[in-house]
This record gives C-alpha cells, structure tokens and sequence, in this order.
C-alpha cells in the first residue's frame, strides 16, 4: 500500500472513529437527560410523599381523641338539659356544684377544640350542616325551609363536624 492509500485510510477510519464518538456523545447525553429527569421526578414525589403524610399524622393528631368525645356528647347533653331544668325551677342556688362541674366539663371539652355548631330557630336549613329529623307543616312562607326547633346540638372538632345538629324543619 502506498503512503497516500494508507493516509485515506486512517483517515476514513479517523472519521468513522469521531462519527462513533459523537453518536456514542450523543448517547451518553440522551441518558444523562434521561437519568436527569427520572431523578428530578423521584424527588418531587418523595416531597410529595412527604408533605402528604406529614398532613396525614396531623390530621390524626388533630381528631385521635374523636371517638372518645363523641361519647361524651351524651353526657354534655344530659348536662345542658338538667342544667335548663334546674334555671327553670329556680333551683340554681342548691346546684351551684353541679353547675359547676358543668362548666369545667365544657370547659375541658373546649380546651380539645370541641365547638358547639350554632344553630337557632329562624336559620336556613342547610343539608350540609344540619340534620333534619322531622317537617312541619307552616302557615307562613317565609318559615318555608327554616328551622322551627333545635332537637340536638351539633358539634365539630376543629374543621370536623363529629355531630350534626338535628333540627325540625318547616315545609
């Protein structure tokens, strides 16, 4: 072979040899991009991921106690209405311990971000925040859709509601 065959040789080698380079270059580009993105993802859905339990475990820390003052409802009631009773009959005097004791249990309740609902005859029936167990008939339309009466109080803890108020309303 002569010195000039074997120089376009080489060279046609040497081309061949950069055009792989850059192909391989150009590869190894396209997956980094590749691993770039996949690891970019990756981190965002395990901030994700974090940010969602952390507002999860909140949330359980917020309402872990509902059941129990769900149960206690009751007792609250039973109290609010023996309280009425007793102011009715003017008895106040010989209850004050009792009244009382009422108070440090509302009080207790309170201090748990339990938040009695408001609700009082002449209000809008709402069905997403009240609860209707019965309808009477009215004379008037504009009693039409309002509450008549309070059956049940309501209650929510924190942004919960744990007890719609039962209401009677007028059709």
């Amino acid at each position: 072979m002569s010195k000039k065959s074997k120089s376009k040789v080489d060279s046609s080698k040497k081309k061949k040899s950069s055009n792989n380079n850059s192909l391989k270059a150009d590869d190894l580009k396209i997956e980094l991009s590749e691993s770039k993105d996949k690891y970019l993802r990756l981190f965002a859905e395990f901030e994700n991921f974090k940010k969602r339990t952390a507002k999860e475990r909140l949330e359980l820390f917020k309402t872990a106690g509902q059941d129990i003052i769900s149960s206690l409802l009751t007792v609250l009631d039973d109290f609010n209405r023996a309280e009425k009773q007793y102011r009715k009959d003017d008895l106040t005097s010989e209850i004050e311990g009792f009244i009382l004791i009422g108070n440090k249990f509302k009080d207790i309740l309170k201090n748990h971000d339990l938040e009695e609902i408001l609700t009082k005859q002449g209000d809008e029936f709402d069905s997403e925040k009240h609860e209707a167990i019965s309808q009477l008939p009215v004379n008037s339309k504009s009693k039409k859709g309002k509450i008549i009466d309070v059956v049940e109080k309501g209650y929510q803890l924190g942004e919960k509601i744990i007890r719609y108020p039962k209401v009677v309303v007028g059709k």
